[in-house]
């Protein structure tokens, strides 16, 4: 990584460490009110929460949860999700029947906790104002079966942080330059941002919640250890990925983790995590319904959890092996 040279002026450092705010914002409920309240004198920080997120899928876009499917298991045998025909994208053209398949899947929400306690995850679409990118990665993913699933990892850690794609380290440029067009990583770079100080952050983070001021902070760290030469990939995950107990976030509502979510082309799809690196994912497709012949294109689908302290997951056309 080249030094970081030059800090920016305070008025901006305070500008990026708002609209990092709203990738917090997106997954733990508006806090504009909160920053609004706060004693920040710096002029129109307040104003730029409004911001998009690289990625700002939530809870609330989760909209497709069938309660009436929280104890089906469809009267057939499971087939291979991957024996399906594929897209051109990498997705699966369906045929009537129950599949399943164990499914590369990646973490897109730096400092929050990874799957557990048995909580449910719904049906979500990916947002944001990198959804391009993202979705590119995932679907170009499949065509490039060499390149690892740790190397997309740090590219879509590398996104939700907001790193500088141009300082990144030569062989993870490769991989950029491999699933994103020009005009891709173009606009990445433009939306990048530097490493906050510590006085920064506390000036940005200085009364937001916990959750949220946790958020923030482990963005800033990715960004200096995915530009920093030496950085280990369980350096960043470290950061990425909170250990322990995760906490019930703000906004988390009641669901099983057997519950399907209907998807609007028709068929049923159920996301059952296994750690945030890959997922079971499961289709149902009934004999006569909507979703006989459509496609499931994991690349634009988000397994969003129901507990907002946990992760939400990309999902890929990538069969999971360790």
């Amino acid at each position: 990584m080249k030094p970081f040279k030059a800090l920016l002026p305070l008025a901006l450092v305070l500008s990026g460490g708002a609209l990092i705010a709203t990738t917090a914002q997106a997954q733990f409920g508006g806090i504009g009110s909160v920053v609004k309240a706060l004693p920040v004198k710096a002029p129109g920080v307040p104003n730029l929460l409004s911001g998009p997120a690289p990625i700002s899928t939530n809870i609330k876009d989760a909209i497709w949860g069938d309660p009436a499917t929280d104890r089906l298991t469809p009267p057939m045998a499971v087939r291979d999700l991957t024996s399906l025909p594929r897209s051109a994208t990498g997705g699966f053209v369906l045929a009537p029947g129950y599949y399943r398949m164990h499914a590369q899947s990646y973490c897109l929400h730096a400092g929050t906790y990874g799957p557990g306690g048995g909580d449910g995850y719904l049906l979500g679409p990916v947002k944001g104002s990198a959804r391009e990118a993202v979705t590119s990665i995932l679907q170009n993913s499949v065509a490039h079966p060499d390149i690892p699933q740790h190397d997309i990892q740090l590219l879509l850690w590398a996104i939700v942080a907001r790193a500088k794609f141009e300082n990144l380290d030569t062989r993870l440029k490769g991989v950029a330059a491999r699933l994103l067009s020009k005009k891709q990583l173009a606009s990445l770079n433009r939306s990048a941002l530097g490493v906050l100080t510590s006085p920064q952050l506390a000036s940005v983070t200085g009364g937001l919640p916990g959750p949220v001021r946790t958020v923030i902070e482990a963005e800033s760290r990715m960004r200096g250890l995915l530009t920093t030469p030496g950085s280990s990939y369980a350096d960043i995950e470290r950061v990425a990925v909170l250990g322990g107990m995760a906490p019930r976030g703000e906004g988390s509502i009641d669901v099983p983790a057997t519950r399907w979510s209907k998807h609007p082309d028709g068929f049923w799809v159920r996301y059952k995590p296994n750690g945030y690196s890959n997922t079971w994912v499961e289709i149902w497709v009934p004999q006569g319904s909507a979703g006989v012949g459509k496609t499931y294109d994991p690349g634009t689908a988000i397994a969003v959890p129901v507990n907002t302290a946990r992760q939400r997951l990309a999902q890929s056309g990538r069969v999971y092996s360790k």
